[in-house]
């Protein structure tokens, strides 16, 4: 199985170059326009999509994502449905796929048979917000990660111990949070990005990518200067809630500018 977000930031590297990582709710505003925004994303050059998987209780979300969701369920969008909307795109793209969820659905869905099957349909790594490593080690139900790179989250309040947990037990890319909250809350990115970063690669033995509050092509370029990546994602879904007829083409419009910014 190609490892393809290894690939790409390998390639990146190469180039001089930093990631740019795009999240949508999957299923936002209904399967089609969805897929069509996955790929007018890897069109205009996203290294990699986030893509959310609806959730009745998005608790770490602001509202924004919280609205993409709730769009998403109402449109009918279920777990096996999101398996299928990333086989769709691997029909006609290799743009690495993470999915970002809790617990719930995957574990409703099971645990191991969902690694495995949304592996199996394209997806390169996983992102579980409410399920601590240490926690899933415990717990001989949660234990396999067979097919899909656990990412790990690691905030700028995480205690010194517990960033080294969590650096050295990510794969795929560590997602840093460049502040603390809810995503799509107010206020810019931390200036104290440049430290954390730093931090977490004393432990770090994949790239460290920067996400929350990210929604202009001068904030891509300031994260960029100091991480390996850039992670927008709400200020993405408000492009889709804003253009619900098109979204792909507001989406893509809008990231052309923030994907320039963290190339340059």
């Amino acid at each position: 199985m190609p490892d393809r977000i290894a690939t790409t930031f390998e390639k990146l590297r190469a180039a001089n170059q930093k990631a740019f990582v795009a999240y949508i709710a999957a299923g936002d505003p209904d399967f089609e326009k969805s897929l069509a925004t996955m790929k007018a994303l890897a069109d205009t050059g996203a290294d990699i999509i986030e893509l959310g998987l609806p959730f009745s209780d998005p608790l770490a979300d602001g509202i924004v994502n919280q609205l993409a969701a709730d769009r998403a369920l109402k449109a009918g969008m279920t777990t096996p449905r999101v398996i299928e909307l990333i086989a769709r795109f691997r029909e006609t793209h290799e743009t690495p796929i993470v999915l970002f969820t809790y617990l719930n659905p995957v574990f409703a869905y099971g645990y191991e048979k969902f690694h495995h099957d949304a592996s199996a349909a394209g997806a390169d790594g996983i992102l579980l917000l409410d399920l601590p490593p240490d926690e899933a080690a415990a717990n001989s139900d949660l234990a396999s990660e067979a097919g899909l790179k656990h990412i790990r989250l690691i905030a700028p309040t995480t205690p010194p111990d517990r960033m080294k947990l969590l650096a050295e037990s990510s794969g795929g890319f560590i997602y840093a949070l460049s502040r603390t909250g809810v995503t799509g809350a107010h206020g810019a990115p931390s200036d104290t990005i440049p430290e954390l970063v730093a931090s977490i690669k004393q432990h770090a033995k994949v790239p460290v990518c920067v996400g929350f509050g990210i929604s202009t092509p001068e904030q891509a370029a300031m994260v960029a200067a100091a991480a390996d990546g850039v992670i927008v994602g709400s200020a993405i879904v408000k492009q889709v809630e804003l253009n619900l007829d098109n979204p792909a083409q507001a989406v893509a419009a809008f990231t052309a500018p923030l994907i320039a910014a963290t190339k340059a």
